[in-house]
C-alpha cells in the first residue's frame, strides 16, 4: 500500500483507508497488542516506587539521587518520542513495539547489575542509571509502535478506540504494579524484582509474536516542524489536562492527611477506577461522535472534579471530586489523538503521535514541581485550584478548535 504527495511540502489529510483484513478480525488482534503493552509497563510501573528505598540504603545516597533516577527514565522517553515516531513509520509499528520490548528486556538486565557488590557505588549507581535511561528509550519505541501497529491493523476510524485501550493498558499497570513492586522488594529484594521485570517484556514478545504487521506506508517523510505545527493545539490541551491528573497523584494523599481525613489512599483508587473505567467503556466514543465533542464534555467533567476537590468541607466531596477527575481525564488524550490521525498523512502518523504523547509527558514533568511551589505558598486548595484552571483553560482551547473547524468547513 502507498501514499504518494500530491503537493511537496506540505502536509496532507490522512484518508480513512480500510484495513486489509475485516474489523472483526482486526478487532480481535488488539486485546494481544494491549496485553503485551500491560506487561511492559508493569516492567516500568514494578521499580517506580522501588528505587527511592534502593537507592536511598546506600550510604551516602540521598532522595536527589533517587530522584535524578527516577525522574531519567521519563527525560529519555520525551527526548526519544518523534525518534521512535519515524523509526515506526518507515519500519513499521511492529518492528518499533518489538524494538522497545527488546530494550526493556535489556534495560532490566542492567538494573539488576547495579546490584552487583563487585562495583563501587558510584559505578552501580551509574549502571542503573544507564539502565533507567535505556528503560525510558524502551517505552517510547513500544508506546509508538503500539499506536502505529495497532491503528495500522485497524485503520484510522478506529485510532480512538487504540489510543484508548493504549491508555487503559498503561494506567492500569501503574496501577498494580507500584503496589506489587514494593511488597516483592521488600520480600525478595531489588535484583529478583529486576528478573521479574526482565520476563515480563520477554512473555509480552511472546503473545505478540502471530499478530501480523501492519503495511507501511509510502509518502513524503515531512520534517517534525510542520507536524509540530498541527499537532500543537491538541498537545497542548492534553499538557492542560495533564496537571489535574499529575497534581491528583503527587498530593492528594497529603491533602487528606493535611485536612486530618482518613482515607486519602481511596481517593487515588476512586480517580484510578474512574479513569480505567472511562477507557474500557467508553472506548468508541471518540471515534463516534469526534475528538473535538468529547474532549469537550470530558474537560468540564476535570474541572468540576478539581473544584469538588479544592473546596470540599467533607472528604467525601473530595472523593466524588477524584472520581469526576478520573472519569474526565479518562477520554482527552485519545480523543485529541484521534484529530490528530485525522490531520497528517498516513505515512508519518506515528511521528505525528510520538511528538503529541510528549506534551503528556512533559506536562508530568512539570506538574508535580510546580504545584509543590504553590502548595508551600498558598496551600494544599491552591494546587487543586490551579488543575481546575488548567482544565477550564483547555476547554477555551478545545472550543477555538471547534471554531475553527466550523469555519474551515
Amino acid at each position: 500500500m502507498s501514499r504518494s504527495a500530491d503537493h511537496p511540502g506540505h502536509i496532507q489529510k490522512s484518508s480513512l483507508s480500510s484495513p486489509l483484513t475485516p474489523e472483526s478480525t482486526q478487532r480481535g488482534r488488539l486485546p494481544f497488542l494491549t496485553t503485551a503493552l500491560f506487561l511492559s509497563y508493569m516492567a516500568v510501573a514494578m521499580p517506580l516506587a522501588v528505587i527511592p528505598p534502593f537507592v536511598t540504603s546506600w550510604p551516602g545516597y540521598g532522595n536527589a539521587l533517587a530522584g535524578i533516577a527516577v525522574g531519567s527514565a521519563f527525560v529519555s522517553t520525551i527526548l526519544t518520542r518523534t525518534l521512535a515516531g519515524s523509526f515506526a513509520d518507515r519500519r513499521g509499528g511492529r518492528a518499533a513495539m518489538r524494538a522497545g520490548l527488546c530494550l526493556y528486556f535489556v534495560a532490566s538486565l542492567i538494573c539488576l547489575a547495579s546490584c552487583s557488590h563487585a562495583l563501587p557505588r558510584s559505578g552501580a549507581f551509574a549502571l542503573l542509571l544507564f539502565g533507567r535511561l535505556l528503560l525510558g528509550v524502551g517505552e517510547s519505541y513500544t508506546l509508538v509502535g503500539m499506536h502505529g501497529w495497532g491503528i495500522g491493523l485497524m485503520g484510522p476510524q478506529g485510532a480512538g478506540k487504540v489510543l484508548t485501550w493504549t491508555g487503559a493498558a498503561m494506567y492500569g499497570a501503574f496501577a498494580l504494579g507500584g503496589p506489587v513492586g514494593l511488597e516483592f522488594y521488600h520480600m525478595a529484594g531489588f535484583a529478583p524484582l529486576m528478573a521479574i521485570c526482565a520476563v515480563l517484556p520477554c512473555l509480552g514478545l511472546a503473545v505478540i509474536r502471530t499478530v501480523p504487521a501492519a503495511p507501511v506506508l509510502n509518502g513524503e517523510r515531512e520534517s517534525f516542524w510542520p507536524v509540530l505545527g498541527i499537532i500543537r493545539p491538541y498537545g497542548t490541551v492534553v499538557a492542560l489536562q495533564g496537571v489535574g491528573f499529575a497534581v491528583l497523584g503527587a498530593f492528594l494523599s497529603v491533602y487528606f492527611l493535611h485536612q486530618h481525613w482518613h482515607f486519602g489512599s481511596l481517593g487515588l483508587t476512586c480517580f484510578g477506577l474512574a479513569f480505567v473505567a472511562g477507557r474500557l467503556f467508553c472506548a468508541h466514543l471518540p471515534d463516534r461522535l469526534g475528538g473535538i465533542t468529547v474532549a469537550m464534555m470530558s474537560l468540564s467533567i476535570e474541572a468540576l472534579g478539581q473544584g469538588c476537590i479544592a473546596l470540599a468541607p467533607v472528604p467525601i466531596l473530595a472523593l466524588v471530586g477524584a472520581v469526576f477527575t478520573g472519569a474526565g481525564c479518562s477520554l482527552i488524550y485519545p480523543s485529541m489523538g484521534v484529530e490528530v490521525v485525522k490531520r497528517v498523512p498516513a505515512s508519518i502518523r506515528a511521528t505525528a503521535l510520538g511528538g503529541f504523547a510528549a506534551f503528556q509527558d512533559l506536562s508530568y514533568a512539570v506538574s508535580g514541581p510546580a504545584a509543590g511551589l504553590v502548595s508551600d505558598r498558598f496551600g494544599y486548595e491552591a494546587i487543586f485550584l490551579m488543575g481546575m484552571a488548567c482544565a477550564l483553560l483547555g476547554l477555551l482551547l478545545v472550543i477555538r478548535l471547534r471554531h475553527r473547524d466550523r469555519i474551515a468547513a
